[in-house]
């Protein structure tokens, strides 16, 4: 839930009201008519203009923050899977864990070259 007075981002413009999407604005008010589709109303300081949308249009820096860093990190966990050729490491960054009890019914063993393939097929390097 956003706060009257909180800065917000535009993320998106889902009427195609030419919002300035990516830019920095303040929530200055809350459209409580049941008849409407708009929620927020925002001020957007760069282009000095009001506009009314919806809660999906909008987000927090800090999650927006939050996002990047676990992309950054999940990124530079797959770099150094591929660079230090960690196969368990690789598998369970891609959600290619097979779960336990599949494991211990049959347990098949690559070679080093078809694991390089398989890597080089999903990477897209």
């Amino acid at each position: 839930m956003f706060k009257l007075g909180q800065r917000i981002i535009i993320v998106a413009d889902s009427f195609e009201q030419s919002l300035p999407v990516g830019e920095h604005a303040y929530i200055i008010g809350r459209d409580r008519n049941p008849d409407s589709v708009f929620e927020w109303i925002i001020r957007v300081p760069r282009i000095d203009k009001h506009f009314q949308i919806v809660e999906a249009d909008i987000t927090t820096e800090e999650s927006i923050m939050e996002e990047e860093a676990e992309k950054v990190q999940q990124e530079a966990l797959l770099d150094f899977a591929l660079a230090t050729r960690n196969e368990a490491l690789f598998r369970q960054l891609m959600g290619m864990e097979e779960s336990d009890q599949e494991n211990n019914d049959h347990v098949i063993k690559e070679s080093t070259e078809e694991f390089i393939r398989k890597v080089n097929l999903k990477a897209w390097i």
